[in-house]
This record gives structure tokens, C-alpha cells and sequence, in this order.
């Protein structure tokens, strides 16, 4: 992975056909995503499970590009080896999630991936602002993590908040939740490179016919770009 701040659009699985995984991870890639995204969820630090290191390694064929793993679950570390090995490009923790998140970091770098920090929508931008040298990438989640569809909880001072606390370090901001061709402005004019996108991007097509998510890329990109100097 080469490090630039142009606007990536990383649809989320999350939203996509679970019994066609393969298919659709690379219809939406066909179709101009960036990276794909992979939602993690335990049922313990988020009330809902979807899938593991297994689903990863399956998927992972059929995704040219970036696997962008975000991990919703607690414990953390001793999960790192097993994404990594299954072929994470990235792999992101919440700072929510343990005590020793700097440790999480270092070891996800130590398994050969980007490491990636995430905050809840109630956790400061200083909750981070001792890891950014040990991070390349910071989630800021823009509704509770747990469930796809949510509500958009604005939190523009927050990400250019952020932003300024990076300065020229290369880490991306990315924005989980409730990405829009209405919200995706104001994230990326507040400093954000990354949009998570899952609803917004599948809506409308399947891997038979991936023509909408091509539409639905291009409509969010369009939206966003430009809007950030």
C-alpha cells in the first residue's frame, strides 16, 4: 500500500449478499471501490455477530485490492495472527476495546499489516492522540457501532479535530457509519480520505448486476471530491 490522501471509497460486506461474498467483493471492486471493507463483530463488545478470520481468508481471492479489516470485538490481540494470516491488508482496533492499545498496535504492525485505531462516536479525538505515530489509519465511527443502516451522528469538529492533530504524519481518517452522497462532504471537507459506505454502495444491484454500484460509488465520490483543501 502506497500512502495517499485522495478520497477512497471502501464499501462495507457488511451490506452485501452474505450467501455470495466472493461474487460481490468483486463486482463492487469491478465497479471502482477502493478498498473493501470487513466489519467484525463478537455479540460482546458490540450487540451483533457477523464473521471471522475464516470468512477472511475465503474472501480474500477474489479482492485485488486492499482487505480493510475493522475489528468490533474484545479482546483484541489474541485474534491479530489469525486476520493477518488470513490476508488483512489493514486491521483496525477500537481504542474502546482493551487497555494496552498502543501494545495492539505494535503487534498488528508486527503481523505485517497497517494498524488502525477506532473511535466510538462518544470517545475523544484525544483519546488517540499518543498513538498516531504507532497508527496509520484512525476510524472515526459516525454512529454505534454494532449494526449496519444507522443514522448519520454528525462529527465534523471531531475529524478536523483530528486532522490538525496528525499534521503531516501519513495516517488516513476514515469515516464508518451512515456514508451518504449527503454526508460524505462534509467528512471529507472536515479532513477524511476514507469513506465506509455499505447500504449506500449495495443498494440497488448484486453481483449479477453490478451496474448500481458502480452508480452509487461514483454519485459518493463525486459528492466528496474536491470539497477538502
Amino acid at each position: 500500500m502506497t500512502f495517499d490522501r485522495s478520497v477512497k471509497i471502501a464499501p462495507s460486506i457488511l451490506a452485501a449478499d452474505f450467501a455470495n461474498f466472493g461474487a460481490e467483493c468483486a463486482a463492487v471492486e469491478a465497479q471502482g471501490a477502493d478498498w473493501i471493507h470487513v466489519d467484525v463483530m463478537d455479540g460482546h463488545f458490540v450487540p451483533n455477530i457477523s464473521f471471522g478470520p475464516t470468512t477472511c481468508a475465503a474472501i480474500r481471492p477474489h479482492i485485488k485490492g486492499v482487505m480493510d479489516v475493522h475489528l468490533m470485538i474484545a479482546p483484541v490481540d489474541p485474534y491479530i495472527d489469525a486476520f493477518a494470516d488470513a490476508g488483512a491488508d489493514i486491521i483496525t482496533a477500537h481504542v474502546e476495546a482493551g487497555p494496552h492499545i498502543h501494545r495492539t498496535l505494535q503487534a498488528i504492525r508486527g503481523a505485517g499489516c497497517k494498524a488502525g485505531v477506532a473511535l466510538n462516536p462518544g470517545t475523544p479525538a484525544s483519546a488517540v492522540e499518543y498513538l498516531l505515530d504507532d497508527a496509520d489509519l484512525v476510524c472515526v465511527m459516525t454512529v454505534n457501532p454494532g449494526f449496519g443502516g444507522q443514522k448519520f451522528i454528525p462529527l465534523a469538529h471531531k475529524i478536523a479535530t483530528l486532522r490538525n492533530m496528525i499534521g503531516d504524519r501519513p495516517v488516513h481518517i476514515e469515516i464508518d457509519g451512515g456514508v451518504t452522497v449527503d454526508t460524505a462532504p462534509e467528512c471529507v471537507k472536515a479532513g477524511a480520505d476514507v469513506l465506509v459506505a455499505g447500504s449506500a454502495v449495495f443498494k440497488g444491484g448484486s453481483a449479477g448486476n453490478p451496474a448500481p454500484y458502480g452508480e452509487n460509488i461514483r454519485a459518493i465520490r463525486q459528492a466528496a471530491v474536491g470539497t477538502y483543501v
